[in-house]
């Protein structure tokens, strides 16, 4: 008869066990849908947000850069004690590691999908970001880059696709329209790494320079992960261009512009926000020197927030900015403010707020279009002097230029 009984215990145990956990099931599904657990310190709901870029490989920099940028805006957030729905909310990021490679991109864009997230701040690379956009799409995920420049990404009618950093049409024409009006150039060679990005940058500035009665001498092509240039280079020498044009990254481009030093080769390189960063004047050393790269935005002294982040920044993670952090940041306090304007973490009743936005960040005014690109996207050309970047004019973004273009050809 004991036997019998403790069967009998464990049988009513074994009951009550499968009750509390579909209760506890039930009253997880809810909160899921929500976009938010309540598994969190002091009972806060938290608020997943994913975050993906490169941070294994040649451009990990810049991929940590990102990460680190929206790192700080979880922690500021955290910090303030937002609270949604009446209910105080605890933020946490799910970062992941696309190694700039598209077929990953897609594999981490499902896995956070998966994982529960109301919202995603990447890609980095334009590569990585369009294809990752149609999975987002299709789960009805606001997604904002905030550097990825290719005008595809926002041209495929996704209402989940935003940036908060000017496209590739707008730089391109902002750096042709330079070399030729600024630099005086007739002549351009043009290289380009073969990713949607660089290509896509090279053929906008194409676009404007014969736009503006240049001729492209030659055009030539490499990938995202050579570091000899010289066939192409000694081939471009005999074309005798005024300017080189780099559409890539820094990892290449540094090794680039030693190259075209080593042989001689006189021209001015030129290049977009890819190889805009520290890690270039680094790489290229002394080679960097004169060199000219552009940057979608403002220069950081006319950034309105960027001295105190800048500050945060390095205080925390002991190293400086390269390029995206400070719209990393921004991307992500702008998920959170339109899920306060919507009194919701639910991905379907905050999305329609995100395309509303008018938000002050550190980098300037957000707003976007109706294809969810950033309104007057500012772009701003630099020169390597002394071993630094400086500033040489910035077009739009409401900024004045720092100096008339027709001025850096001295």
């Amino acid at each position: 008869m004991n036997k019998y009984a403790r069967l009998s215990l464990i049988a009513a145990a074994a009951v009550t066990l499968v009750a509390c956990g579909e209760k506890n099931n039930e009253g997880a599904g809810n909160t899921a849908a929500s976009g938010a657990s309540t598994e969190a310190t002091g009972g806060d709901a938290v608020v997943k947000i994913g975050q993906v870029s490169p941070m294994t490989g040649p451009i990990a920099h810049l991929g940590k850069d990102n990460e680190f940028g929206a790192q700080l805006a979880i922690e500021d957030l955290n910090a303030e004690g937002v609270e949604i729905g009446g209910k105080k909310v605890k933020f946490e990021l799910v970062s992941e590691d696309d190694q700039a490679d598209p077929k990953i991109g897609t594999q981490v864009a499902q896995r956070l999908v998966d994982a529960g997230v109301v919202g995603v701040v990447g890609h980095l690379n334009s590569g990585t970001t369009i294809p990752a956009s149609k999975i987002y799409s299709d789960a009805g995920l606001p997604q904002i880059s905030p550097s990825a420049t290719n005008p595809d990404y926002t041209k495929q009618g996704f209402k989940t696709t935003f940036r908060v950093i000017a496209n590739d049409i707008q730089q391109g024409k902002a750096l042709g329209e330079f070399a030729i009006d600024g630099l005086k150039a007739k002549r351009v060679a043009i290289i380009d790494d073969r990713t949607a990005y660089g290509q896509g940058l090279a053929d906008e500035f194409e676009k404007a320079v014969k736009a503006k009665g240049g001729e492209v001498v030659k055009r030539e092509f490499t990938t995202n992960t050579a570091t000899d240039f010289n066939a192409i280079l000694t081939s471009i020498k005999g074309a005798k261009p005024e300017v080189i044009f780099y559409g890539g990254m820094d990892a290449q481009a540094g090794p680039l512009a030693k190259q075209m030093k080593r042989l001689g080769l006189n021209a001015k390189l030129m290049g977009g926000d890819g190889w805009q960063t520290p890690e270039f004047v680094k790489l290229a050393g002394d080679a960097s020197e004169g060199q000219y790269a552009s940057s979608c935005g403002v220069p950081r002294d006319k950034m309105p927030g960027f001295a105190s982040f800048n500050d945060k920044f390095k205080k925390k993670f002991n190293t400086e900015v390269q390029i995206y952090a400070p719209y990393e940041y921004d991307a992500v306090r702008v998920l959170v403010d339109a899920m306060k304007r919507a009194n919701s973490t639910d991905p379907k009743v905050y999305l329609p707020e995100v395309s509303k936005t008018s938000y002050t960040g550190v980098t300037g005014k957000i707003e976007f279009d109706d294809k969810g690109d950033i309104k007057n996207g500012a772009v701003t050309v630099y020169q390597v002097k002394n071993g630094k970047w400086e500033v040489v004019s910035t077009v739009g973004g409401g900024a004045d230029a720092a100096a008339p273009a027709a001025s850096a050809a001295q």
